[in-house]
């Protein structure tokens, strides 16, 4: 599905130095990616049929998309609601990997491209080229990783030593905090604050 660890990379050492103070949607978001930390320990890319809508798999297992589903749940928003109605209704304005003849309320909202053309459709999109002071807490960013793979992350309201946001994400071994945004080539840069999270509290 989507990723496992990055081929013949290593994931950069964390450099906690500095708070990047954040408030409202944001700050929302990125704490609650951070309390995935220690909870979601496993990665696991299995197909599972899902309850919906708020359908999860177990919460001690997942991939990257997860991080995000989870982080929005916690503030009553619904990806794989959202994702599903909105491919139930515009299909073709998704990308056509999986050989799909309609939309799949199971495994949608738990894929990266999906992710990515919902928020650009929903949300606002700043390209590939954003400067590290650009990312602010609580916005998704995607990944294509060595091998080729997509991935997915929300950036932390920490920065690193230099001022580089880190990134909450699961690559492989659960849920981490990680100093990683410039460790694979980036694919979009995403913020998506829903009617309803503009003063959310974590």
């Amino acid at each position: 599905m989507d990723i496992l660890r990055p081929a013949g990379g290593s994931v950069c050492a964390l450099l906690l130095a500095g708070w990047m103070p954040a408030a409202g949607a944001q700050a929302c978001l990125a704490d609650s990616a951070r309390e995935q930390v220690g909870v979601t320990v496993l990665y696991d890319p299995a197909y599972v049929r899902l309850a919906y809508p708020g359908g999860d798999v177990p919460i001690e297992r997942g991939v990257c998309t997860d991080v995000l589903v989870r982080a929005y749940r916690r503030h009553g928003i619904d990806l794989q609601q959202r994702v599903h109605e909105d491919m139930r209704a515009h299909f073709s304005a998704y990308p056509p990997l999986w050989g799909l003849q309609r939309p799949d309320r199971n495994i949608d909202h738990r894929r990266v491209p999906n992710l990515a053309r919902y928020f650009a459709r929903h949300g606002e999109s700043f390209g590939t080229g954003s400067a590290d002071a650009d990312f602010e807490p609580g916005d998704l960013v995607t990944w294509r990783l060595d091998s080729g793979v997509p991935h997915i992350g929300i950036v932390s309201d920490r920065r690193n030593a230099e001022g580089r946001p880190l990134i909450v994400h699961n690559i492989g071994a659960g849920t981490r905090e990680e100093d990683v945004l410039r460790e694979w080539t980036i694919t979009g840069h995403y913020r998506y604050r829903p009617a309803g999270m503009e003063d959310c509290e974590p």
